[in-house]
């Protein structure tokens, strides 16, 4: 009997070929080591040095510090800016990032141009032109002069400068994250009948609400911490218009070391909270992110549980469509007439 050849059997060899992608574990080991040093050098270190010199004298020391009436006078002032200046910006934000994602208008491109311009323009630089508009030989200081109106030197001149710095934070936040999510989810609740209004109340916001957060906790970092832009236009009266960095600025040209750091570790705070907060946000953002990309908008549920996971968004347009005719993929609506 004739027995049929048998074929080749194609060997695999039990090593893996080399990742074309991964560095040897040589390079990897020593770029993680530079980044960790450089992380030590340049922010643990100097982040225990302030708390290190703010308890120097004992903690008695440390709360006199921040007891002093000046100290609380800067803390109260800080406070008061962020409290007008990142509610401000969080609606210019809102309108600005909706306008740019969700609709198609002349001007669009000048528009992005101008929330980028705090980026590329010194803070001393925007504090010295509001000083020029607003001072007394400035372009309105006569007329502001004539009805007892002050702004320079005084706490409005404080929060226009810190909205000036802050106000690209939220929307810049925004708009790449509502132009992933695209407008199906809008365009839906167009055709089903939803107002202007409720499209954005109950569709557009609850998508965005984590990329909103994000924005908000920045805005919010850099208005305690702004210092170049208050700097010219506060004047530096003491107890009256020193924010918190001004005054850790006083209390060190005073050689008041401890009180300077004092007032300092709480802007230290501040920026671990902010980066807590922040990792928090990033987290849901990059998850609402990879769903609009893996997940449809106008798969309902089914789709949703079959990636093993439900993004917000769905959640959000559910809600809405409780109870409606399942959208359209696709329908004779354009971007921007909504």
């Amino acid at each position: 009997m004739n027995r049929t050849p048998k074929q080749p059997v194609a060997q695999v060899s039990g090593a893996r070929r080399p990742d074309p992608v991964t560095e040897p574990p040589l390079v990897r080991w020593l770029l993680t080591g530079i980044a960790l040093l450089f992380l030590a050098l340049f922010l643990v270190v100097p982040l225990a040095a302030v708390f290190y010199q703010a308890l120097n004298k004992g903690l008695r020391f440390y709360f006199e510090a921040l007891a002093d009436p000046d100290a609380l006078s800067a803390i109260r002032l800080t406070l008061i800016t962020a409290a007008i200046a990142v509610p401000l910006n969080l609606v210019f934000g809102l309108a600005a990032s909706w306008c740019i994602a969700k609709f198609e208008f002349r001007g669009k491109a000048l528009l992005t141009t101008l929330i980028d311009l705090p980026f590329s323009v010194s803070p001393v630089i925007s504090g010295l032109i509001y000083v020029l508009m607003f001072g007394a030989q400035g372009w309105f200081g006569p007329w502001l002069q004539e009805r007892n109106v002050q702004i320079i030197f005084a706490v409005p001149g404080i929060v226009l400068a810190t909205i000036f710095v802050t106000f690209p934070f939220v929307a810049r936040e925004l708009i790449p994250l509502m132009q992933a999510q695209g407008n199906d989810e809008e365009e839906a609740a167009h055709v089903l009948g939803a107002s202007g209004w409720q499209i954005f109340r109950r569709v557009t916001l609850p998508n965005v609400k984590w990329g909103l957060l994000y924005g908000v906790i920045l805005c919010n970092a850099r208005a305690m911490g702004e210092f170049g832009a208050v700097s010219v236009v506060s004047g530096h009266i003491r107890g009256q218009t020193d924010t918190m960095p001004l005054h850790v600025e006083i209390l060190y040209n005073e050689y008041n070391f401890s009180a300077a750091f004092a007032v300092a570790s709480l802007l230290a705070l501040l920026a671990l909270v902010t980066l807590g907060l922040k990792l928090l946000a990033e987290r849901h953002m990059s998850a609402e992110l990879s769903a609009a990309h893996d997940v449809p908008a106008h798969a309902g549920p089914a789709a949703s549980a079959g990636a093993g996971q439900s993004s917000s968004s769905q959640s959000a347009s559910e809600s809405f469509f409780v109870n409606a005719a399942p959208a359209p993929q696709r329908h004779p609506l354009k971007q921007g007439e909504l």
